[in-house]
């Protein structure tokens, strides 16, 4: 699934975002990565990874066949929070700094991942895929310490967190289907019985 993202934010940024003549590189933006670049580019590095429980469903999906009956049941798509660091690199600031504006801009169109670039199973799965941009990070987390942990001197960057389904892959299978209303029968020796224990039971 992750690699699916991957694709998808290529191929948005590609398109709506940078001209030919720029990269889009999904490596950490290290000191030695940056002292490689030899042309602009785009980096979108992935720096965390985590569920958010708060989108979790609880209900199982039913599978159904080509004429409808339910065969099985899957549980329902977890939400992972993949949040990604959008940094631009190039020989001056100022052109820096129009790749970033580009980016918030092909970023804030909409508040999901257009449909007709999504690849692999975000394509397939029955929930869009979110993105937030620009958000303050959480508590638990800052962007100046990704920066310390890759060994880099702080710089100007976006954060975007893409909220994408992953199906958990297991399902399980359901008894046939009812074709005919249940049919009770009791004898009169039955109610005998049950009139018998009732009486005992009082008793």
């Amino acid at each position: 699934m992750i690699h699916d993202v991957d694709e998808t934010l290529r191929a948005l940024i590609e398109r709506d975002v940078i001209d030919a003549g720029v990269d889009v590189s999904f490596e950490a933006p290290t000191k030695d990565w940056a002292a490689r670049q030899n042309k602009p580019t785009v980096s979108v590095f992935l720096y965390d990874i985590r569920e958010d429980v708060g989108r979790r469903d609880v209900a199982p999906q039913p599978i159904r066949d080509e004429n409808g009956i339910i065969t099985g049941r899957r549980p329902p798509p977890r939400r992972l929070r993949l949040s990604y660091l959008l940094t631009a690199w190039t020989q001056r600031p100022e052109d820096e700094h129009r790749l970033l504006s580009a980016l918030l801009q092909g970023f804030l169109r909409s508040d999901e991942l257009p449909e007709e670039l999504l690849s692999g199973s975000l394509a397939d799965a029955p929930v869009p895929t979110l993105t937030t941009l620009a958000l303050p990070p959480t508590q638990d987390r800052s962007i100046s310490d990704v920066w310390s942990a890759m060994g880099g001197e702080l710089k100007a960057s976006i954060d975007l967190v893409v909220i994408a389904p992953l199906m958990p892959g297991r399902e399980f299978e359901t008894g046939p289907p009812v074709e005919r209303a249940p049919l009770f029968r009791m004898s009169r020796e039955d109610l005998e019985e049950e009139l018998v224990e009732e009486r005992r039971g009082r008793s």
